[in-house]
């Protein structure tokens, strides 16, 4: 068995992980990579005279889902949409984790299903918070910690997918924009070398070495054996590390006709991204056999522009189309006598976010 690598070797690939999350794109954080889109979207309100007309495109999610809306109410709003919903239910706060505890329980016994299970915050971005829980002991941890209202959620296996659907007020029909197809990443071990060396030495893991080291705590010095497969992330979050790839060539006519049959169960929603997954790529292209796990108002991103493929100038153009449609639909709205949310209402909800996040 060769020697572990010493301090100066993760140092050195630690430097290596910062310098390419500052030349490739796709790791860049908000605030270098947006400003274009800013731009763009003041643009957008000057048009359509009124900066926060998006916020009327979705008529049926508060602000058109912008920030802080419930994740809960909205998986709700598709309940005309049956089996093509992963089952739900919230988890309100309570001073007494048993009795949350028991809450969760009881659901897990009403949909006649075992751990693992999935809980989240009922308002958050990116990931925050979403857990694959496998036992009670983990589930009474998580309930214990996290406070505010908390989404149980039957746990889909299989392939994630994140599907972004538009339809215009007055269309017969929608349409898919984008898809994402959400791979986990994994690190195939040599029986030689720790998780943590693994990690570091790989050259796309070690740009997100803080995140799954972070992930990973509990196993970073363990040695997987030789060709054994370990799984850095469970949950399909860009930002907690999951990859991103354009997944435009898994669509169908059936699977178009299946997400606009969906989404109009949903009154009131016409723009936004639904997260799923899908046991069978065959049946989820067919519009079959697929699990909506979240639905995300105006401000989600047809995520498939994260592909490493693409330029940094497709992924700007793709979200000025994507807030060019949000605008169009909002202005369409507004004619019709839907009301838009004023900028100041709109900051205090964000300031209100900021301040429980």
């Amino acid at each position: 068995m060769t020697a572990p690598p010493n301090r100066a070797w993760r140092v050195r690939r630690r430097l290596v992980g910062r310098w390419r999350r500052c030349t490739q794109w796709e790791f860049w954080p908000m605030w270098a990579f947006y400003p274009p889109v800013v731009a763009w979207i003041l643009w957008l309100g000057i048009k359509h005279r009124g900066l926060t007309v998006f916020t009327a495109a979705n008529p049926g999610i508060p602000d058109g889902g912008f920030i802080g809306e419930s994740k809960h109410a909205i998986l709700s709003g598709l309940a005309a949409a049956g089996d093509a919903v992963a089952p739900h239910r919230l988890i309100a706060p309570d001073a007494d984790p048993a009795a949350r505890l028991a809450a969760l329980d009881a659901f897990v016994r009403h949909i006649g299903t075992t751990y693992p299970i999935v809980l989240k915050p009922d308002v958050g971005q990116r990931g925050a918070g979403v857990r694959i829980i496998r036992s009670s002991a983990a589930a009474a941890d998580y309930l214990t910690r996290v406070n505010g209202p908390v989404i149980a959620q039957a746990f889909a296996p299989g392939h994630e997918f994140g599907v972004f659907y538009v339809r215009h007020p007055g269309e017969t029909r929608g349409r898919i924009f984008s898809i994402t197809e959400k791979v986990l990443p994994t690190l195939v071990g040599d029986g030689v070398r720790t998780l943590e060396t693994l990690i570091l030495s790989d050259a796309r893991a070690v740009c997100m070495a803080r995140a799954y080291q972070a992930a990973n705590a509990e196993r970073l010095h363990d040695v997987p054996a030789a060709g054994e497969a370990v799984l850095l992330v469970e949950v399909g979050t860009h930002a907690r590390g999951a990859i991103f790839r354009d997944g435009n060539w898994a669509r169908t006519p059936a699977l178009e006709a299946a997400m606009d049959r969906v989404s109009r169960t949903f009154e009131g929603f016409h723009i936004g991204r639904y997260d799923l997954r899908t046991p069978s790529i065959a049946d989820f292209m067919a519009g079959d056999n697929f699990r909506i796990v979240e639905l995300n108002g105006v401000t989600a991103e047809a995520t498939d522009i994260y592909d490493a493929r693409n330029s940094v100038w497709t992924a700007w153009r793709t979200l000025c189309r994507q807030w060019s449609l949000a605008f169009e639909i909002g202005a369409a709205h507004r004619a019709r006598g839907v009301p838009v949310t004023p900028l100041w209402r709109l900051l205090r909800s964000v300031r209100a976010y900021e301040a429980v996040d």
